[in-house]
């Protein structure tokens, strides 16, 4: 098999053979000529159903995932919820790792738990909560390593086992890692989501989401059979110039991910010896109790880390204050972004025993040079440490009052 960054620039990639463009080009129509009754070219007759531009990036990413087929979609949360409606049935229970994605936790509580969908939150580094935690009517394991915001791994193959000694899914959510750094179908996972809106596309300019499956049965029906009819019958699509554009991204994936990671890894360090800071979360660090685990199923560490600071005041202070660490509830562009989670991504678990802590924020680290983003965390740090400074002063005074 060739090497991921031969595949990333030429997997689904074919050359337009009537020009000769080494680019191939985007098909921005909405439906084709036939040339008869139901006789189509290339197989093509709507764009929601199939079109080529699409069609080349799902080849892509599955060829780097090493899946048996892939699905785009218009966004994360569409490729996740078609997943769901693809192989759930009323009374399926779901367990889900406690640390994801907020709004992974929203579309099963809130939609699909409407629906006679049911679920339970699970540590994900901890494998006998996850098998305390099965059900008869378990039919899906849910699990996003490395995890969101706190940076947890977990064992999958470990998940996997547990997953097929029940006779259930196991979905691994890869945004975080991307295919780059790890494959999840590889330890036994039988579906792999994205937010392609994230590394994928990286750089911040396209929205997308995608599912890539094994070769698996479920229920009597493949998963590329399932999901490729609900992509086709739910309608969520990817567009043809969001699947070019997260197609081009996808080419230099393995080149970013490397700088990602290695200013990731330079800047938890440095974070890790500042007094000002309470924790870094990053697996690339020896301290983190998943580093090990990490280094056997990953190739790199990733180029996310998150932090707590002293207090909450201190947390929003340094997440306001900075110039290349700009504030968004997104992740994995080219650019440096931080986010305050407990109420930007992670939201809706307020009030939750899932609930963020407040003074805990995550960065997103950029391709920019390390002693810029270094130099801008100065600045977030000294701002943070003059708002600690100021509550303490407030809270003595209303204490003493």
């Amino acid at each position: 098999m060739s090497g991921f960054n031969t595949l990333a620039v030429h997997a689904g990639q074919h050359k337009d053979p009537h020009t000769g463009a080494v680019v191939p080009p985007i098909y921005q129509t909405s439906t084709f000529i036939q040339d008869g009754i139901n006789v189509l070219r290339s197989g093509h007759e709507y764009s929601r159903g199939s079109n080529p531009t699409r069609d080349g990036f799902q080849d892509q990413l599955t060829a780097l995932e090493g899946g048996a087929a892939g699905f785009a979609f218009a966004s994360g949360i569409a490729a996740e919820d078609a997943l769901l409606r693809a192989v759930l049935e009323p009374g399926d229970h779901i367990i889900l790792g406690a640390d994801g994605y907020g709004g992974t936790n929203r579309l099963i509580s809130k939609l699909h738990g409407k629906w006679g969908i049911s679920s339970s939150a699970v540590d994900i580094t901890n494998l006998d909560a996850v098998r305390a935690a099965l059900r008869p009517n378990t039919a899906l394991l849910w699990v996003e390593t490395p995890s969101n915001p706190l940076l947890g791994i977990a064992d999958l193959a470990g998940w996997a086992a547990i997953a097929a000694e029940h006779g259930a899914l196991l979905v691994v959510d890869n945004t975080f890692a991307t295919p780059y750094l790890q494959r999840p179908l590889d330890f036994g996972a039988h579906a792999v989501v994205h937010s392609t809106t994230k590394y994928i596309g990286g750089h911040s300019d396209v929205l997308g989401g995608a599912v890539i499956v094994a070769d698996h049965l479920h229920r009597g029906q493949s998963l590329a059979e399932a999901v490729g009819y609900q992509q086709f019958a739910g309608g969520a699509v990817s567009g043809p110039q969001d699947s070019y554009l997260a197609a081009r991204g996808l080419k230099t994936l393995g080149l970013r991910m490397e700088r990602h990671c290695a200013t990731a890894s330079a800047l938890s360090h440095w974070l890790d010896d500042r007094p000002e800071v309470a924790r870094v979360y990053y697996p690339g660090l020896e301290s983190h109790p998943g580093h090990e685990l990490a280094k056997r199923q990953q190739r790199g560490f990733g180029g996310i880390l998150s932090l707590q600071l002293a207090d909450e005041a201190a947390a929003r202070a340094f997440a306001e204050s900075m110039e290349y660490f700009q504030l968004s509830v997104s992740l994995g562009g080219v650019e440096s972004l931080v986010c305050y989670p407990r109420e930007m991504t992670h939201a809706s678990l307020i009030g939750t025993p899932l609930e963020i802590p407040a003074n805990l924020v995550r960065l997103s680290v950029g391709i920019e040079e390390p002693e810029d983003l270094i130099a801008d965390l100065e600045r977030g740090l000294a701002a943070a440490a003059k708002a600690s400074e100021a509550h303490s002063i407030q809270h003595r005074s209303l204490a003493t009052a």
